[in-house]
């Protein structure tokens, strides 16, 4: 019999969330499966619990943040999950010219400015307890670290495609409104873009007006959108092996479902979302890119980069006329030193099942990045 799991706060994403965004959440998905009753509950403590944190940060901070302009426009990290945008983030964050948002920033948006000493050094012991490593590649965690924005508006609103880890027999709606803003009324793109800016907003306040890197898979579908809120952003692009894109996503999904389900889903229920949502997130992306200004864009190879990091780091910064890059090499070098001996989660190798179900749903990833198409060896 498996062991039941005891529920941390730090294990479902918007623990340290809205309340009212929880609630919205549960009627609007409704069907809750008897046994995460509990987690669901957990959750509405936890959140209306906070509330007077969120509730002073908007009277204190209010007018600062609608007031505050974001200026130089924000560097994107984009590329489907698993490719290696977390690395990239992190390894780019060791620049001291530059800030972003920041993991407590990201699950407690609401209170990140108030709660920045005493709520953010009780978190991090909860978390360092329980997960000294992000469980989906072992990265060593901390509260300072860099976050995916989608982490913060998942906090904020209804609108992130995180919820579909919390009611995944509604993902493919959540992630074709919330990732691909396809039949999304104009109120919540409203919406989406007021908590969008709201979040820039606090993590540039935070970063003392330094120029923000911000990694965000689910924005490489929003780049008109992003490009409407910030015409001079840039962006980097970071793509992987799909054979390897695949094996490791359906780990990804495998690995947050436990600890943020509230609904059964079976694992070919997983798989068929993975498959399909990869590939209108990379088609997306393929048709937007030339929306982007020349100069403002840059294409990272996954495995260029683990071969010669320094390498790709440097061309980065030439291509998107950067500044900085020779301050930054020692930092860039030292990080790059600590996470060579970090243990990979292990796969099996590539087997056909992955060889043909990415020959099948995502040969056009493999031709527009070059790799080279295998064959299953049992045919």
């Amino acid at each position: 019999m498996a062991e039941k799991k005891r529920i941390y706060l730090t294990e479902h994403p918007v623990a340290s969330g809205s309340f009212i965004s929880w609630l919205r959440l549960l009627w609007r998905y409704k069907k809750i499966d008897r046994k995460f009753i509990p987690r669901a509950l957990f959750v509405a403590f936890s959140t209306f619990a906070t509330s007077p944190l969120r509730i002073y940060e908007s009277i204190r901070y209010g007018r600062i943040i609608r007031n505050t302009v974001v200026n130089p426009s924000p560097i994107f990290i984009i590329g489907h999950w698993r490719t290696g945008t977390t690395h990239l983030h992190n390894t780019l964050c060791k620049d001291k010219n530059f800030g972003f948002l920041s993991v407590f920033q990201a699950m407690a948006p609401g209170y990140c400015l108030v709660g920045e000493s005493i709520v953010k050094r009780q978190a991090a012991k909860i978390a360092g307890k329980r997960h000294p490593t992000r469980e989906i590649d072992n990265i060593p965690l901390s509260m300072d670290n860099p976050e995916e924005n989608d982490l913060a508006i998942a906090a904020t609103s209804p609108y992130s495609f995180l919820h579909l880890y919390s009611f995944p027999r509604n993902a493919r709606q959540i992630f074709e409104k919330y990732v691909m803003f396809n039949n999304l009324p104009e109120s919540e793109l409203a919406e989406w873009n007021n908590i969008y800016l709201t979040i820039i907003r606090k993590a540039f306040l935070r970063a003392g007006g330094k120029q923000l890197l911000l990694k965000n898979c689910a924005d490489s579908a929003r780049i008109k959108y992003l490009l409407k809120l910030f015409p001079d952003a840039k962006f980097i692009h970071i793509y992987r092996n799909p054979y390897h894109v695949l094996r490791s996503t359906l780990y990804l999904h495998n690995t947050i479902l436990p600890t943020s389900q509230l609904q059964e889903i079976s694992p070919e229920e997983i798989e068929a979302n993975v498959l399909q949502f990869y590939s209108q997130l990379m088609q997306r992306f393929l048709a937007d890119k030339a929306l982007i200004p020349a100069g403002n864009f840059v294409e990272v190879k996954y495995e260029d980069l683990e071969k010669s990091p320094l390498d790709q780091l440097r061309r980065v910064y030439e291509t998107l006329g950067l500044p900085g890059f020779t301050e930054a090499e020692p930092a860039f070098r030292a990080y790059i030193e600590s996470v060579a001996d970090y243990k990979k989660n292990i796969y099996k190798e590539v087997d056909d099942s992955i060889i043909r179900k990415v020959n099948q749903n995502w040969k056009f990833a493999l031709d527009a990045w070059g790799y080279e198409c295998l064959e299953p060896s049992n045919k």
